[in-house]
């Protein structure tokens, strides 16, 4: 019953273009229609690319959205700079990967063949999702033979960089999905003598760990799970942001890597996506500008839209080279 409403948010589109509807639907009830006249007047012909439907729909939302960016409002912070790390997988590794690869095409596109793509959600994404672990470490796989670290391009890689980061003075922030994989990196730092702090879902600690990492200046690294850190909290202390496996919603990864950048900050920020070449990542960097597409085209003027994952976008990602 208020005689005013409004909605405040950092991201009014993550994912789909009914979040959106959701906002509007609170805030003018009515004003974008039902759902399912959403969906097809908007959502969907936006999803394949037509620009003029985006036009539309940007008319009608334009004047309830006062947009502020970041760096219009904090006009005097450091700039992020942000670039993509391209990294060979391992001998092993790549074997690995090419196997895994060919076993996940013939499940998924089975699947999609006998129920289509809508029906086969989950099979996609258990299957994006094991690439995505033979791209950063074969040990988070769970196979019956033994690794070390040396079969792992990217944690190698990354191990060099941190070194570097050390040596510099710059203090660093390492985001993963894979709890995993974070439990790997501090064995590695372990022997490598790095002195770090760690944030997953069962850390009960935090403000503790988030003080030592803010005001000891030995603490060199803070790994965090991307899900339980990747926003709420302030690590001005680092201007280095490392990404060591990229996240298809855009939206994520920028919070998380603003744990950094943010008000407080005096230095320039660095941040490293760390991709695994000639894999499902290097695919996952094409999915994120589609995502980032998506949302110019519906917030601004730019147009260009974006698609859901098509049969055709299933047999790209999966492609055997």
């Amino acid at each position: 019953n208020a005689s005013h409403r409004l909605a405040l948010t950092g991201t009014p589109i993550e994912n789909r273009l009914s979040e959106i509807w959701s906002i509007f639907e609170f805030v003018s009830p009515g004003l974008l229609g039902p759902l399912n006249k959403f969906e097809e007047r908007f959502a969907r012909p936006i999803d394949q690319g037509d620009s003029k439907k985006a036009a539309r729909l940007r008319a009608v939302i334009h004047p309830f959205i006062l947009r502020r960016t970041k760096m219009e409002v904090v006009k005097d912070l450091p700039p992020k700079i942000e670039s993509d790390q391209i990294i060979d997988l391992a001998p092993d590794q790549r074997a690995i990967y090419t196997q895994v690869l060919r076993e996940v095409r013939a499940q998924v596109m089975g699947e999609v063949e006998r129920v289509g793509v809508a029906k086969s959600q989950l099979h996609i994404l258990a299957g994006l999702t094991k690439l995505r672990q033979a791209a950063c470490d074969p040990r988070l796989l769970g196979l019956p033979r033994e690794f070390t670290h040396e079969d792992s391009g990217k944690l190698m890689a990354l191990r060099e960089l941190v070194e570097e980061c050390e040596s510099g003075g710059h203090k660093v922030l390492i985001f993963s999905q894979f709890v995993s994989m974070l439990k790997l990196m501090k064995k590695a730092f372990d022997e490598d003598k790095i002195t770090y702090e760690y944030l997953d879902g069962s850390t009960t600690d935090r403000p503790e760990r988030i003080d030592r990492f803010q005001s000891d200046p030995t603490v060199t690294c803070f790994l965090i799970s991307l899900k339980a850190g990747g926003s709420g909290l302030n690590l001005t202390a680092a201007d280095t942001v490392i990404h060591f496996d990229p996240w298809w919603n855009p939206a994520v990864e920028d919070q998380a890597s603003d744990r950094a950048h943010r008000i407080g900050q005096k230095k320039v920020v660095s941040v490293y996506r760390l991709v695994a070449a000639g894999t499902i990542e290097e695919k996952i960097l094409q999915l994120k500008q589609k995502k980032k597409d998506l949302v110019a085209s519906v917030l601004t003027e730019d147009s260009g839209g974006a698609k859901k994952l098509t049969k055709e976008d299933l047999e790209d990602l999966f492609r055997v080279e």
